[in-house]
């Protein structure tokens, strides 16, 4: 990835990591560099780190500011990571992000509050908005996250997000679209000319791209990063043909995919691959997938060959 410069936004195929943890279920701080090394080097350009795939939700704002401490400290550079820093608790997300800014972090990526429902727009402009008053430094860039399947519903309309980047140009620099609806994608791009839009998911890649977005920020890129940067690549060197190839190659992968749970399904795939049976290790409440289940989705990653693909 380019040298983080303030005045431009980030681009690319960014992998959703995954969050190895150990036999006590805390963060296994060199397994995860481990694993963040091996997805830069199979060709990410950046990492969201802390998301949903990450099971943020699980980890607290302690465990996730070590985690990262321990990340920069192991080599990983600090200007190639997107950390999640929301909380329904605004003085949480503030001091998460200010630990994220300390840390090198290239941008932030920022969930809105999501327990209390009905709040409106007007309320979540107000905890965005006291959140760059609160943190108060020229560094941030702010990513904000839509992903309303998981926050309860509680999602980032277009129009917020308009006035989000009208208030605060500087800050608030990008999106991660995770609802699944291209018509939507496609509005940001349109009306948001220069905003770095990502699409949640690698079946919009190279439709994001062409529209003017920014990349992918997704999960399944833990195990389809090669593919994903190589749709990238071709359509920036203007190979349109074989870059759509790509891309239908990509889509079918996130198709097969998407049919189990994400979480577990991934940590089985990188437990397959990697041979470290660490990753059958998930915070409760989630749950590994079921030896039936776990056989159907080994043999169809076989089939695909999607150890070709994996880091």
């Amino acid at each position: 990835m380019q040298e983080t410069n303030p005045h431009e936004t980030l681009r690319g195929v960014f992998a959703a990591a995954l969050t190895p943890m150990d036999g006590d279920l805390n963060v296994d701080n060199k397994a995860f560099a481990a694993h963040c090394r091996r997805l830069l080097e199979a060709g990410c350009h950046g990492l969201g780190i802390f998301g949903t795939t990450g099971e943020a939700n699980s980890l607290s704002a302690k465990e996730r500011a070590a985690a990262l401490e321990a990340l920069v400290e192991a080599g990983i550079p600090g200007e190639r990571l997107l950390p999640g820093t929301g909380s329904c608790a605004l003085t949480e997300a503030v001091w998460l992000t200010r630990n994220a800014l300390e840390a090198g972090a290239a941008g932030v990526l920022v969930l809105p509050p999501f327990y209390y429902k009905g709040v409106g727009d007007e309320g979540l402009y107000r905890f965005f908005a006291e959140l760059v008053e609160r943190v108060g430094d020229e560094r941030l860039r702010l990513y904000l996250y839509h992903f309303p399947q998981m926050t309860g519903g509680v999602g980032i309309g277009v129009p917020l997000v308009g006035r989000l980047v009208e208030s605060y140009p500087e800050a608030v620099r990008g999106i991660k679209d995770s609802e699944g609806s291209w018509p939507r994608i496609e509005r940001l791009c349109r009306e948001l000319p220069g905003f770095g839009v990502f699409a949640g998911t690698e079946r919009f890649l190279l439709d994001t791209l062409r529209a003017g977005g920014a990349g992918c920020i997704s999960a399944t890129a833990n195990v389809t990063v090669r593919l994903a940067r190589r749709v990238y690549d071709l359509h920036a060197a203007g190979e349109a043909g074989e870059a759509a190839a790509a891309q239908r190659r990509l889509t079918g992968l996130r198709d097969a995919l998407e049919a189990y749970p994400a979480i577990p399904a991934l940590k089985s795939l990188m437990r397959s691959l990697t041979g470290e049976e660490s990753w059958r290790n998930l915070r409760p409440p989630l749950t590994n997938l079921s030896g039936e289940s776990e056989e159907r989705l080994l043999e169809e990653a076989r089939s695909l060959r999607l150890a070709e693909y994996a880091p």
